[in-house]
C-alpha cells in the first residue's frame, strides 16, 4: 500500500506515449488522483517509471509491460495513448504509410493491451482506455489514412470490450476533437498566417475554441475510474459538439 489517497489510489497505469501532449496530461491527471503511472514511450529520460517502448515492437512492449508488474506487483488500467498522424486522400499515402500508420495507430492498441491481459485478469479494478478520434465518425478532409485507422480502433475498442467483459475487464474510448498541443502550435507556424489558420481550428468545434489536453484527461480518469464500473464498451466525444452539433454560423 502506497498511502495515497483518490480513486485510484494504490492502483497501477500504464499510459504509452505518456510524455508529452495528451499523454502527459493522462499521466498527470491519473497521478493527481492515486494512481502510479508507468510512461511507456520511445523517448525519454528513462528510468523506472518511464520505459523504452515502440508499440509497434512486441518484444519490447512485453518487455516494458512484465517490468512495470514486476515493479509493482500489480497492473489495473491500460491507456493507450500512443498513435501518430496522416495527412492526406487515399491517393496521397503509399502502401508503406498505410502500414506504418496503422501499425502504430491499431495493432500497437493490440499489442499492448494483449501483454497486459494476464495481469489485468488479476486487478479487482481492471480498465483499458483507447484514445480514439472524432474522425473516426466524422469525415474530416484530408485525413483518409488517419481516419481509417481510428475508425478501426473504435471498432477494436467495441470488441474488445465485448470478449474481456466477463473477465472483469471493462474497455472503453474516448474520442477528442481538434486538441491544443504543442504539436499544433508548431504545425502553425508552418502557415503563412498562423493566426487565421489558429482561428480555423477553433472554429471547428461548436463551443469556439479547441478541446485541452486537461479536459481528455479529465475523460480518460472518468472512463478507468474504479466509481465508473458500469461503463464499459463506450466512446465517450470530447470533441467541443463538432459530432452532434450544428450550430447556425455567427452573424
Amino acid at each position: 500500500m502506497t498511502g495515497a489517497t483518490g480513486d485510484f489510489a494504490d492502483l497501477v497505469a500504464v499510459v504509452t506515449g505518456g510524455g508529452a501532449g495528451i499523454g502527459a496530461a493522462i499521466t498527470a491527471e491519473l497521478r493527481s488522483r492515486g494512481a502510479m503511472v508507468a510512461i511507456l514511450d520511445v523517448q525519454g529520460p528513462f528510468d523506472d517509471d518511464w520505459l523504452p517502448c515502440d508499440v509497434t515492437d512486441r518484444g519490447q512492449v512485453g518487455q516494458a509491460v512484465q517490468a512495470v508488474v514486476a515493479r509493482h506487483g500489480r497492473l489495473d488500467v491500460v491507456v493507450n495513448n500512443a498513435g501518430i498522424a496522416a495527412v492526406g486522400t487515399v491517393e496521397d499515402n503509399d502502401d508503406a504509410e498505410w502500414h506504418r500508420v496503422l501499425d502504430v495507430n491499431l495493432v500497437g492498441i493490440a499489442r499492448v493491451t494483449a501483454a497486459a491481459l494476464p495481469a489485468l485478469r488479476r486487478s479487482p479494478a481492471a480498465a483499458v482506455v483507447n484514445v480514439c478520434s472524432i474522425a473516426a465518425l466524422n469525415g474530416l478532409p484530408q485525413r483518409a489514412l488517419y481516419s481509417a485507422s481510428k475508425g478501426a480502433v473504435l471498432a477494436l475498442t467495441f470488441a474488445m470490450a465485448t470478449d474481456h467483459v466477463r473477465e472483469g475487464i471493462r474497455v472503453n474510448a474516448v474520442s477528442p476533437g481538434t486538441v491544443h498541443t504543442a504539436f499544433v502550435d508548431r504545425m502553425l507556424h508552418r502557415f503563412e498566417d498562423p493566426a487565421a489558420e489558429r482561428a480555423a481550428l477553433d472554429a471547428r468545434q461548436a463551443t469556439g475554441r479547441m478541446v485541452t489536453p486537461e479536459e481528455v484527461a479529465g475523460a480518460v480518469a472518468y472512463l478507468a475510474s474504479p466509481r465508473s464500473r458500469s461503463t464499459t464498451g463506450t466512446a465517450l466525444e470530447v470533441d467541443g459538439g463538432v459530432t452532434h452539433l450544428r450550430v447556425r454560423p455567427r452573424n
